[in-house]
């Protein structure tokens, strides 16, 4: 192994290793372990360290929660093994030499429904995206589940968004050693990454860090805490409320154990509570005061660039579910309203179905399973992406929106998460193109969205020569970059469908 010279940061010293003419660094600490007293409590700045950190192996992956059937089998097609820790805060950084140039830095942060994920995932291995564009690539921990979302008003709040603001601000400080520009940052990420990137425009904790987002398929927060599910945990664990003394002194593996139980229970109740531990509306407003799209609605983030967009069949995943396989009308009817009844939207369930049907008649398929995909794909994703672009639109020019659209050999559409390895280029991998995809047309289509986001994390503008003009995004033309097996620009795509929500309450 070619190791990279010794690199001072602020923490202490540390030295990586060289892979195909790109310097790289793992496991870097940006804050103390967050353990015994510091569970639960926003991360703590990291102590200089004495000696030379050695930067060559992957920190650990932060405490993870159940991820069911699909995520195991996911880990065992890509050949992913996970070893999870509390002690987890920890980045990584891919970049082309460390001299003075000032590259852009690019700052992934995973998804995971805010309940598992960690940086060292092969899908997000950054040497791909570094080589290519000259750019800094960093990927960041934080904690997730109950151990960064637990809501105890006063107590405790958001400390797994405080975690990326703490990485955030190691990067800041230190990125300069590693050839990056701490005013050029882009934070792009998918899922609860995107969903993160977004909440962070609402956190007063993140103005300065970084100056652009790619939101890839955000969905955007519930209103309600999660004050529910975290009363829950602690009426499992036999814990006081706001006791958080108690919960501190516990073992991590009980409490994952107890928040799976709580989870299923809430699913299985129909309660709407599948993300129980996300971020939270902050009521004493120190961490997340307003909702982020109220924050953006009021211009609080006007200067940040954006570019947002989503998947064509987000849910398409769910064709694997075997309780699906002979859906009919009055179980979808069932499964729409059990969807929209946390936005108290259940009583519409019937009419929304029969709109999409009208929509898509003699477009698109209009069977039980398909209508149910496209809903909820709506639902969760589109339409509270269009609104996020929508709001950001009316305070700075520099937003653009896209529909992936590629299509996966295992599901057969476009599904949640589908573009990441495009976006990475690790397109390679062990297992990948029996979910993603392989051959020419794959790595060309990557190739020229690694250049998008790249453009775009280097000036706020994804165009260049190898793809269409890539036009802004208004609320007159909606201009859509469709990104699969071509790239091309439709105006207002799927339209009936939207139009459809602006009927409905705001979701």
């Amino acid at each position: 192994m070619e190791k990279t010279e010794i690199i001072e940061t602020e923490s202490g010293k540390v030295q990586g290793y060289i892979d195909k003419g790109i310097k790289i660094f793992k496991g870097i600490s940006f804050a103390e372990p967050p353990i015994g007293d510091l569970r639960f409590n926003a991360p703590v700045k990291k102590k200089k360290w004495e000696g030379v950190l050695d930067a060559t192996e992957f920190g650990f992956f932060p405490m993870q929660g159940d991820e069911g059937p699909l995520g195991d089998a996911f880990k065992q097609i890509l050949g992913l093994e996970i070893q999870e820790n509390e002690d987890c805060l920890s980045l990584n950084i891919w970049t082309s030499t460390t001299d003075d140039k000032k590259r852009p830095v690019m700052v992934w942060i995973y998804g995971g429904t805010f309940l598992v994920g960690g940086s060292a995932m092969p899908l997000f291995d950054g040497l791909a995206l570094a080589k290519r564009g000259e750019v800094v690539v960093v990927t960041i921990n934080y904690r997730v589940g109950a151990f960064g979302f637990l809501y105890i008003p006063g107590i405790t709040a958001n400390v797994g968004m405080l975690d990326q603001i703490a990485a955030l601000e190691w990067i800041q400080e230190n990125i300069r050693a590693f050839g990056g520009d701490p005013n050029n940052v882009t934070i792009f990420g998918e899922s609860a990454g995107g969903c993160s990137g977004i909440t962070l425009l609402g956190m007063p904790g993140a103005k300065g860090l970084f100056n652009r987002v790619i939101a890839q398929s955000a969905p955007i927060l519930q209103k309600k805490t999660t004050v529910k599910s975290t009363n829950d945990l602690m009426n499992e664990l036999g814990v006081q409320p706001r006791d958080i003394a108690a919960l501190q002194k516990l073992k991590a593996e009980d409490i994952i154990e107890a928040q799976n139980k709580v989870l299923k229970e809430a699913i299985e109740s129909d309660e709407g509570e599948y993300m129980g531990f996300r971020p939270s509306i902050d009521i004493e407003g120190k961490t997340l005061p307003i909702h982020p799209l109220e924050a953006l609605k009021e211009g609080n983030a006007k200067r940040i660039d954006l570019l947002i967009g989503c998947n064509e069949e987000e849910q398409k995943m769910i064709m694997l579910d075997p309780n699906l396989k002979n859906l009919n009308t009055e179980r979808l009817e069932s499964l729409i309203a059990s969807d929209l009844k946390p936005l108290n939207l259940a009583h519409e369930s019937k009419v929304l179905i029969q709109k999409y049907e009208n929509a898509r008649k003699d477009l698109l398929p209009i069977n039980p399973i398909d209508i149910y995909i496209a809903i909820l794909s709506d639902l969760v994703f589109r339409i509270p992406d269009i609104h996020i672009a929508e709001a950001q639109s009316k305070h700075n020019s520099n937003v653009y929106f896209y529909i992936f659209t590629w299509p996966s050999p295992l599901f057969k559409g476009a599904f949640h998460g589908v573009e990441i390895p495009f976006v990475f280029g690790t397109l390679d991998l062990q297992g990948a193109r029996y979910i993603f995809g392989k051959g020419a047309e794959a790595k060309k289509l990557s190739e020229k969205t690694m250049d998008a986001w790249i453009a775009f994390a280097r000036s706020g503008n994804p165009n260049h020569s190898n793809i269409p003009e890539w036009p802004v995004y208004d609320m007159e033309k909606r201009a859509t970059m469709m990104i699969g097996k071509e790239f091309k620009v439709v105006n207002a795509p799927f339209e009936k469908e939207r139009v459809i929500w602006d009927e409905l309450p705001e979701i």
